[in-house]
């Protein structure tokens, strides 16, 4: 008996910390099967420089421009056209949203912002795959500090170390479908043609359940 092989992904997520690299992975995920490109836009989001430099005060206001932005996106790719030429890349995963909420969030705040979360959510169209790059807090930082991004040098690394260690926690219980987590810490899929094309290969021939990938 043969098994019939399982079609590639139509919708393709790429998730991981703040400089692991998700959203350049994602162009060139898209260049390379020749789908469409969804970003999320955190330039476009006018609470974000202030939340890095105050989180406290910002924090709210940040994250719910953040979901209402997000579920925006969500929302045109619920209309299933938008999956018919060549399929989409994006470079977050709507589920993650809530992931900085319980880290920046004060109680009050949560239960405020679950409210509305929970009331997109089930409206969201969750990914065929999701391709999570993690990487260490210290390889992160370096990477944020070489990109020079002005409204990221508030940054701390103990703030990049609790994200770091949220991310981990988040996919360890993700279950809503395959998952294929990538040792980003020492591969270059940027410069480095071996790498990409490594990881190009990995990603698509992953179908289901969690799988794990790395160069070492």
């Amino acid at each position: 008996m043969t098994t019939k092989p399982q079609p590639r992904p139509r919708y393709i997520a790429v998730e991981g910390p703040i400089g692991v690299g998700k959203s350049t992975l994602a162009e060139i995920l898209a260049e390379s099967l020749g789908a469409r490109l969804v970003r999320e836009d955190p330039g476009g989001n006018p609470f974000l420089a202030s939340f890095y430099r105050d989180p406290r005060h910002y924090a709210l206001s940040a994250q719910l421009f953040f979901l209402l932005q997000r579920y925006g996106q969500q929302a045109d790719l619920a209309q299933g056209h938008l999956f018919e030429r060549g399929g989409l890349v994006a470079d977050y995963l709507f589920a993650k949203d809530r992931l900085f909420a319980t880290l920046t969030l004060s109680p009050d705040e949560l239960a405020l912002y679950d409210r509305v979360y929970q009331a997109l959510r089930p409206r969201v169209v969750a990914p065929d795959l999701v391709v999570y790059l993690q990487a260490r807090a210290e390889v992160l930082m370096a990477r944020i500090e070489k990109r020079g991004r002005p409204e990221e040098k508030p940054i701390r690394r103990e703030y990049m170390r609790e994200v770091a260690n949220a991310y981990s926690e988040f996919f360890f219980a993700y279950n809503d479908g395959p998952l294929l987590i990538v040792d980003a810490s020492e591969i270059d899929f940027v410069g480095n043609a071996e790498d990409r094309a490594a990881l190009l290969e990995v990603i698509s021939h992953t179908r289901a359940g969690v799988n794990h990938w790395s160069r070492r």
